[in-house]
């Protein structure tokens, strides 16, 4: 069974789960659901806590002897196992795997993952835990779930704003969850309980936006012209490499491109995003952006990309910046 990290509060009122897994590469989430899953351990009565870091040089076998040993003090205990990689290895499969399947008696367990590619989620360790615990997953906010992500949290310190007030947050905050925590944290300490309104917020929230380049994509995708303008200059301003950016851009293109003829060669939707390799939040995207972008649009942006190329290499005048932003504004056309 999976869940979604805000889900977790509730279901750890109703659960009997001895096997809680935390993956995802949102920190915040991630560290905030194992410290709820450690703070659930102990009030059940877990006084006894055993930490077990499985790094590269990990000896899988102490985690078959944790399974097999009782507690010192005939108590309830918490097995805390972290897997910074999120790669087990094979001795690592067969001993999570082994583990699931002899869960200890009066012990919980939490195991902490980062964020798994789609062949992991497929291997027999991780159905295995899949199987036999409860999966909480603390997966990236992107901007659009922002403004309601922030809302949730305001309403905890009771607090609550506008949508302008909130997207003027969101703004401030973008791709650093940890700092929007804490810049949330800070006007509940600065304001009182009740409504805010936008001079609070220019006042007392910092400007900590941080832009994740791979974000790029989904945003051409969704064909927020505003929003990737507002991306390159974050990029640039934080010194993230111009050739980077330019692959971002032109993956998306060349995916849109390749869709495009397969549907033109009677492929259907389904069948041309899995030839083109287009998974997740893009897979979700790319077909509308396919529809309202013409071939042409998308040919002359590879073109420009080639020639930003040239600039980066020198063989060409100009700021590789501006044309980044041209390519952008190439690919999202105002309507």
């Amino acid at each position: 069974m999976a869940i979604s990290a805000e889900e977790l509060p509730q279901q750890l009122k109703r659960n009997s789960k001895a096997l809680f897994v935390v993956l995802g590469d949102e920190l915040l989430l991630n560290l905030e659901a194992g410290d709820l899953i450690r703070q659930h351990a102990k009030e059940l009565g877990c006084e006894e806590r055993t930490i077990l870091i499985a790094d590269s040089r990990y000896d899988w076998s102490k985690l078959r002897e944790e399974g097999q040993s009782l507690s010192l003090f005939s108590t309830k205990r918490l097995i805390d196992l972290r897997i910074p990689s999120g790669k087990p290895g094979k001795n690592g499969s067969e001993a999570i795997t082994q583990f699931c399947e002899n869960l200890p008696p009066d012990t919980i367990t939490l195991v902490s993952l980062p964020g798994l590619d789609r062949n992991t989620l497929k291997s027999k360790w991780y159905l295995a835990l899949e199987k036999y615990g409860l999966v909480v997953q603390a997966n990236k906010i992107y901007r659009e779930q922002l403004p309601r992500w922030i809302a949730q949290r305001l309403q905890v310190q009771n607090q609550n704003a506008d949508r302008d007030v909130l997207q003027m947050i969101a703004d401030r905050v973008e791709g650093n969850l940890m700092a929007a925590h804490q810049e949330i944290q800070k006007l509940g300490l600065l304001l009182p309980p009740g409504k805010i309104n936008l001079d609070d917020v220019t006042n007392a929230v910092s400007d900590v936006a941080r832009f994740d380049v791979f974000d790029l994509g989904p945003t051409i995708l969704k064909q927020d012209r505003t929003q990737f303008l507002r991306m390159i200059d974050g990029l640039e301003s934080e010194g993230v490499a111009a050739p980077l950016v330019l692959w971002a851009i032109n993956e998306e293109s060349r995916a849109l491109l390749r869709v495009q003829l397969a549907l033109a060669n009677g492929a259907s939707m389904n069948d041309a995003l899995r030839e083109a390799r287009v998974w997740g939040l893009r897979q979700k995207l790319l077909p509308r952006a396919a529809q309202l972008l013409s071939g042409s649009i998308i040919e002359r942006a590879i073109l420009l990309a080639a020639e930003i190329d040239r600039q980066i290499k020198g063989l060409r005048r100009g700021n590789p910046w501006e044309g980044l932003r041209n390519l952008g504004i190439t690919l999202i056309p105002q309507r």
